[in-house]
Order: structure tokens, then C-alpha cells, then sequence
């Protein structure tokens, strides 16, 4: 029997697999608010639309970016770094939605981080072939704060590693509506995204967003 797109989804709904200490996938978690989602993302990317940053080494990222929230990430030349205004426009980034901070909160608290703070959320769309290699999280300045990532889109095959960068790292398929939390003890943890496979999504077609929240400040 071929499940249709509802079924496919509602059967992982509230399942949570737990990575390592500190880490967990919640399967699903996000579905609830996908039309909230994708309606608030027209609104911010008017504003602040995506692009395709460059590294300080002069590389063009494969992963086109944007940002909500009362900072945002940025590479350029200079390095990577949180600003609280767009650079290609001088304004304040746009807000975040509420909604989107609850969500963040009320997934956090599922990994046992119950004070989560979020004031940035970078918007990352993939297409096919884009990736993002194996990085820490070490930008923001409390490493207490976990980081929630939310997934929409085609699948994507999310790696997770250890400590150092040579780690081994577990490979984690992640599907529309998944959420990844992460903190405590593997806070700084390597972590990055195969190449996007060509695949098609309903609602986002050949693209997989991921929205990622942290707590900067």
C-alpha cells in the first residue's frame, strides 16, 4: 500500500530519536506549524531576500542565506560574524515571529533545555548539490544555549560528528518537519549537510529550507 503525503507524515509525528547526550531528532515536530512557517518566510525573505554569502577565504557559498531575529549571521571577507543589520540593505534584519520562538522553545525543552533564548535564526535554502561542511556553532557567546534547527523541504542527509573535526559522524536523514536539538555536552559538536539529491517537495519544490535558531547575545 502506498501511504499518501498526510499519512507519511502523521505517522512521525512525536517520535524522538535520541543522537547522544545532549542531542535528539524530533521526527515531525514542526508539521504543526507548517503553513505558518512558509507564510512568514514569504514575509521576511521580501525583506531580507536570500544570497549566496562568500567565506573569508573568497568562496561563494553553495547554500543561499538569510536571517530573522535580533541578529544575524554573516561571512565576508572580514569573517563570520552576528550583526543586527542586513549588510546588503544597512537595515535591522526582520523580526522574528513569535510563533517561530515558541516552536524553537517548546523543542529545546523536549532536549531538556528549558530556558532557550532564541534571538537569531538563519534561514539556509538548499538546492541540488548544495551543502554545508562540517562546522561548530562557535559564534555566539553562551554555549549553555542550545541550537534548534528546523527542516522543510526535500530530504537531506544531516551529519553529526564528535568533538574534532576528524570524528566520524553519524549520518542522519532528515525529513520535512524534523527538528534537531542540540546542547549541553554536544554543543560543540561538528555538524554540516551532505550534497542535496535531486528530489521534489509539494510545497517546496526541488528546495529544502533550514531554519536554525541560537541564542547570540
Amino acid at each position: 500500500m502506498t501511504l499518501s503525503l498526510f499519512d507519511e507524515e502523521e505517522s512521525r509525528r512525536t517520535w524522538q530519536e535520541p543522537l547522544c547526550a545532549g542531542a535528539l531528532v524530533l521526527r515531525g515536530f514542526a508539521l504543526d506549524q507548517e503553513a505558518n512557517i512558509l507564510a512568514a518566510l514569504e514575509s521576511i525573505l521580501a525583506a531580507a531576500p536570500l544570497r549566496h554569502m562568500v567565506t573569508p577565504g573568497g568562496f561563494r557559498m553553495s547554500v543561499a542565506m538569510s536571517n530573522c531575529g535580533t541578529y544575524g549571521w554573516v561571512t565576508d571577507r572580514s569573517g563570520y560574524r552576528y550583526d543586527r543589520t542586513d549588510p546588503d540593505s544597512g537595515h535591522a534584519w526582520p523580526e522574528m515571529p513569535d510563533f517561530m520562538i515558541r516552536l524553537a522553545q517548546a523543542a529545546a525543552i523536549q532536549a531538556g533545555f528549558n530556558d532557550f533564548a532564541p534571538d537569531a535564526c538563519l534561514i539556509n535554502r538548499y538546492e541540488v548539490g548544495a551543502r554545508m561542511s562540517l562546522h561548530q556553532d562557535k559564534n555566539e557567546r553562551d554555549f549553555t544555549q542550545p541550537v534548534v534547527s528546523v527542516s522543510l523541504g526535500v530530504p537531506a542527509m544531516f551529519l553529526f560528528g564528535g568533538m574534532q573535526r576528524e570524528e566520524k559522524a553519524m549520518r542522519i536523514p532528515l525529513a520535512h518537519g524534523d527538528v534537531v536539538v542540540w546542547g549541553g555536552a554536544a554543543r560543540l559538536r561538528y555538524h554540516g549537510v551532505l550534497p542535496l539529491k535531486q528530489a521534489s517537495h509539494p510545497l517546496l519544490g526541488q528546495h529544502r529550507i533550514n531554519l536554525t535558531f541560537r541564542k547570540v547575545s
